[in-house]
């Protein structure tokens, strides 16, 4: 059903026939508000509830991977199908604290919907309210405190994720109101719409002036064009002005990265192109991006003029004091800027059009020549960047969805792997909890069961969240996982506050395991990968393996790789503060 349908649901019941209790609410709401399935863990009332609507439990291993799995579906969809997660008062809301905190550093829209002690307990120590100890890191958290109350409370919940600033969203249910019967024999209940707006037309004509004013402007894409499907409209407004794009992480994919105009992802690391047009440009146009400074976002230079088009005014003068701001949906605000363009401009290009052509070619050219000795690397242990080739080359990228976790895989991957497709590269990194991607790509391949779906992990992060494969395997979700095995946790040798003398005396940074068993035990198809002849029909016998409803994990035995693309010259410190 769609989220805009204005057709009112009206869900009317004789009880003395039919008994209907807080749980079959919620559940009866989830199922109008277009949820088909809910990643949980017991014990909880609201599963039974709604597997009896038709809405499919998820069963995961850990609740941090619950709400991750979540996560990655609600992205894949951009946020117009809402991830949902239930777990168990206690200790299963306290497990999965985790994952909500990356969920919200990453502006996720999920529904967390965690059971609660009795009315009579609430607020008596040791018990977890989960209401209090969420509001840090939720856009907004609930307690129902009535059962007549659930059709309003889950109103608000849904109005959160659906409007504004993205977020996890959180409604505690306490166990007896969950329990207890309905009081009333109707209620109804309508989907919440979207509301959208547009940006005052005097803001978007005095940005599309400044564009033509500026010697040399850039387009920096946030993950904001993906949650307002506003892509087709940010190809066309760059092409209209011929302004290059750079990306952010989290924005990835939002911009497809073999066109001409494309520059790179500004993360922890990045491209030649990217850090030359993002230090030697005199304008940057932010569009859905928050310009939070971190240390997976690129810094932006002092004395550069800043524009933002973002949807919520929270996000204007939060890390950069901002020259020129538009405040709306990226969507509806790029296509009022095209609309701009077209009579001011009467579709001329930006006048140095050509000349960005020229140093994007030319850069890119000096860029792979610095890189393809380790593209093209034949030595053992397997180079990461050998790795990254082959799946570039074997998969069909415009048909996958691929993520990476936390570390060095994050770093050596988001340069180098060219997105053709809106999602087709999940990114992530204002927090960096090891595991996530394996999570994200369940709820990924849940969302699109026609694509391929890739999560690139390291054995450290195999160690977080591995045995959710199972939960892959069990419930016939077939992706491909890719394990850089170089049993060490790369880098760690360092002082403090890596672990320095620690590592020299005790070895504290090495790692072992055989992961390709531990799948295999598992139920998924594995296969441990030696040499670079290995790597890409391992790849196909993985792709084989999904096509079958099976998981795939592929064991890379690869070397500790330090280098990754950083030519940033702010100091580190510069670049993290103010988060």
């Amino acid at each position: 059903m769609s989220n805009n349908s204005t057709y009112h649901i009206e869900i009317s019941l004789n009880l003395k026939e039919i008994f209907m209790n807080g749980n079959s609410v919620i559940a009866k709401i989830l199922k109008v508000e277009g949820v088909e399935w809910i990643s949980c863990f017991p014990a909880q009332g609201l599963i039974t509830a709604a597997a009896q609507e038709g809405i499919r439990p998820i069963l995961c291993r850990q609740e941090r991977a619950g709400v991750n799995i979540a996560d990655g579906f609600t992205r894949v969809n951009n946020g117009e199908k809402i991830g949902v997660f239930t777990m168990q008062y206690g200790p299963g809301a306290e497990n999965a604290f985790g994952g909500v905190a990356q969920a919200f550093a990453e502006s996720v829209p999920i529904l967390l919907l965690p059971g609660g002690a009795y009315t009579s307990q609430h607020g008596v120590p040791p018990g977890f309210q989960a209401t209090d100890h969420y509001k840090g890191i939720t856009k907004w958290s609930g307690y129902v405190n009535q059962v007549e109350r659930i059709p309003e409370l889950m109103k608000r919940a849904f109005t959160q994720l659906r409007n504004g600033s993205k977020g996890p969203v959180l409604l505690e249910i306490p166990t007896d109101i969950g329990e207890q019967e309905f009081p009333s024999k109707n209620f109804t209940y309508e989907p919440v719409k979207v509301i959208k707006s547009q940006a005052d037309p005097a803001d978007v004509k005095e940005l599309v002036s400044t564009i033509f004013k500026a010697k040399c402007p850039m387009i920096y894409a946030g993950q904001g064009i993906l949650y307002a499907n506003a892509s087709n409209e940010l190809v066309e407004f760059a092409e209209l002005t011929g302004i290059p794009v750079m990306s952010t992480l989290s924005g990835k994919s939002a911009f497809p990265e073999n066109h001409p105009l494309y520059l790179g992802t500004g993360g922890n690391s990045t491209t030649l192109m990217a850090e030359h047009f993002r230090t030697t440009s005199d304008l940057i146009i932010g569009i859905g991006t928050s310009y939070t400074k971190s240390n997976f976002n690129a810094p932006v230079p002092e004395n550069t003029t800043l524009a933002q088009v973002i949807d919520n005014v929270d996000f204007i003068n939060k890390s950069y004091d901002i020259d020129l701001a538009c405040i709306g949906d990226a969507k509806l605000v790029l296509k009022q800027m095209i609309e701009e363009l077209k009579q001011v401009s009467g579709r001329k290009q930006h006048p140095n059009t050509e000349n960005a052509l020229k140093q994007i070619n030319q850069l890119t050219k000096d860029f792979y020549n610095e890189w393809n000795p380790r593209l093209n690397s034949d030595e053992t242990p397997l180079s990461p960047y050998r790795v990254l080739k082959e799946l570039a080359t074997t998969l069909d990228v415009s048909n996958t969805i691929i993520t990476h976790d936390s570390g060095y895989p994050r770093d050596q991957f988001v340069p180098f792997w060219k997105s053709e497709n809106p999602w087709g590269y999940i990114g992530w990194g204002k927090s960096t909890q090891l595991g996530y991607g394996l999570g994200l790509a369940i709820g990924a391949k849940i969302a699109k069961p026609e694509k391929t779906v890739v999560n690139i992990m390291g054995d450290a992060s195999f160690g977080m969240a591995g045995l959710d494969i199972e939960t892959a395997v069990r419930s016939k979700i077939p992706i491909i996982t890719v394990v850089l095995n170089n049993g060490v946790m790369t880098n760690y040798t360092q002082p403090s506050p890596y672990l320095g003398y620690a590592a020299e005396k005790w070895d504290l940074h090495k790692l072992t395991g055989d992961y390709a068993k531990i799948a295999d035990g598992l139920g998924a198809f594995s296969k441990k990968v030696k040499t670079p002849e290995e790597i890409a029909p391992a790849i196909k016998e993985a792709l084989n393996a999904n096509k079958t409803g099976q998981p795939a994990l592929l064991e890379i035995c690869s070397k500790e790789e330090v280098n990754v693309p950083r030519y940033y010259k702010e100091p580190y410190n510069w670049r993290h503060s103010g988060v």
